[in-house]
């Protein structure tokens, strides 16, 4: 399938849109807890993304558990439970197609701890701390200058 050029090759709005249709429809029957599944049952599961194939037949799921504990268990529990939720999440959704559920870890926490330790780690602060006394340096000059 060749890449959309109009948007660099990333998701088209309909994907996103659709994306977000599944991404409330799923945590809404996550929510209500209708799945008998004692490892669902046991867990609070929120639903930060879902990513669209593009003909829109497969929905990528990335969960996470609060907490962020015993995501494989959790992870397996709703691949067991995917044809249920299919079929809760077409009955709020107006789609010619339901698409198939599939689930994955959502990382973008991990992500976003480690590029702030990152930021943080003492090379950077002192990259940062030289590049503002450069701009300190840079200000008193044209100061002298005129």
């Amino acid at each position: 399938m060749k890449p959309d050029t109009r948007t660099g090759g990333g998701p088209s709005q309909r994907m996103l849109r659709v994306g977000e249709l599944v991404r409330h429809a799923l945590a809404e029957v996550l929510q209500r807890g209708a799945i008998t599944d004692p490892v669902l049952t046991a867990h609070i599961i929120t639903v930060p993304e879902v990513r669209m194939s593009p003909d829109l037949k497969i929905a990528t799921c990335y969960v996470m558990p609060l907490g962020g504990k015993d995501i494989t268990p959790v992870i397996k529990a709703l691949a067991a439970n995917a044809r249920y939720l299919r079929l809760e999440v077409g009955r709020r959704m107006e789609l010619k197609s339901v698409p198939e559920l599939r689930f994955r870890e959502d990382t973008s926490f991990d992500e976003g701890s480690r590029m702030d330790a990152l930021l943080r780690s003492p090379q950077v602060v002192r990259d940062l701390d030289d590049t503002s006394s450069d701009a300190t340096a840079d200000t008193d000059k044209e100061t002298d200058a005129e």
